[in-house]
């Protein structure tokens, strides 16, 4: 990446870390492919705002399923959630605000999104993921979209999503340059795991319970599920099942599944191959090509610290003792932590944790 675009990068990255305010409201010019006119990011997310409030208009409080938005930077394992979600019985939905934001970006007008009866389904699962293509897609907040169009806070339960940097980034390059550039795609990257801080921010300044999971969890999938389920207070309806047979259930790409319900966008997002499948929910590897430059830019940028935050919280959301996480994280597992019972029975019960255009 040129000096010149990573210094102003890097200036950018510190607005978002810091909740700039000027963000939400910043203007998002067009690329001619994927956002075909100029639009500011509010005004792009009040058209979806108004949209979604259509579909939920008429419902009161207890009409809207409990609903459990899974949130994280793209290609963190959140597909995968979603089937192992769909398994256990919850209509599952794969990014449905992010696909009415990337039909309304394109100049369409998205549909409404009907929610599922509460008698037939009292709880739904929903993915939604952060980048990689657009601005402003690495910016936008869903809860947002969701509350400000009548879903009601109450309802609502969020799962911040993490997964290790470099592997994370080496995934985007590798799956996803078809679209975007590398340089674009670093940039984008960096952007949406910064944007962290405004996502959690919004979700605890209206209340709504904040879980956190990081992909690494999942090389002991039983455990890590398991303990996910229990932290959002669903023990009930947890099956080692759903976690390790799912036969022909396995093939997450596109319409192949019947456990995950793809709501539309446009067609240019459809990239065959880009999930792939297995025979159960767990840990994949992947590639760590990134380069030293790119090293240096998640080092200076502050999205390593964002994922040892995120894997310190995972550890005490789920309730983990030292020796797991020492076993899931490594060296960015938590030393030397004690949490007393009572202490993480008060946890788990409250189900939260309190703690420029780039082209």
């Amino acid at each position: 990446m040129h000096a010149t675009k990573q210094t102003a990068l890097k200036n950018f990255a510190d607005l978002v870390r810091d909740e700039d305010p000027s963000i939400s409201s910043m203007w998002l010019p067009p690329d001619g492919r994927l956002q075909l006119s100029g639009i500011a990011l509010d005004d792009a997310c009040a058209s979806v705002t108004a949209r979604l409030a259509e579909g939920f208009r008429g419902l009161k409080e207890d009409d809207f399923p409990m609903h459990y938005c899974a949130w994280g930077k793209a290609r963190v394992g959140s597909t995968a959630l979603n089937n192992m979600f769909g398994l256990a019985g919850f209509p599952s939905y794969y990014q449905p605000v992010k696909s009415m934001l990337r039909t309304t970006f394109a100049g369409q007008r998205p549909e409404p999104w009907i929610l599922p009866s509460t008698q037939q389904h009292p709880r739904i699962f929903t993915k939604e993921t952060q980048g990689p293509y657009t601005l402003g897609e690495s910016l936008f907040i869903p809860l947002q979209v969701l509350i400000e169009a009548g879903y009601p806070p109450s309802k609502l339960h969020l799962i911040v999503l993490e997964r290790d940097p470099e592997r994370s980034l080496a995934s985007w390059l590798k799956k996803l340059t078809a679209l975007r550039s590398a340089d674009t795609l670093v940039a984008h990257y960096v952007v949406s795991a910064l944007n962290v801080n405004r996502v959690r921010s919004y979700a605890q300044r209206h209340g709504v319970p904040v879980t956190h999971y990081v992909y690494e969890a999942s090389k002991e999938p039983v455990t890590a599920a398991r303990a996910l389920f229990a932290r959002l207070g669903l023990s009930q309806l947890y099956a080692d099942n759903a976690v390790t047979d799912w036969g022909e259930h396995g093939q997450l790409d596109g319409l192949a599944t019947h456990q995950i319900i793809y709501p539309p966008q446009p067609t240019i997002y459809d990239l065959p191959g880009l999930h792939g499948s297995d025979s159960g929910y767990r840990y994949q590897n992947g590639g760590n090509s990134v380069t030293d430059e790119q090293r240096h830019l998640l080092e200076s940028t502050g999205v390593n610290q964002v994922y040892q935050d995120a894997v310190e919280a995972c550890v005490a959301d789920l309730g983990l003792d030292a020796g797991t996480a020492a076993r899931l994280f490594g060296r960015h597992a938590p030393t030397g932590f004690i949490i007393p019972a009572a202490a993480m029975a008060t946890i788990r019960m409250a189900g939260r944790v309190n703690d420029l255009a780039i082209h």
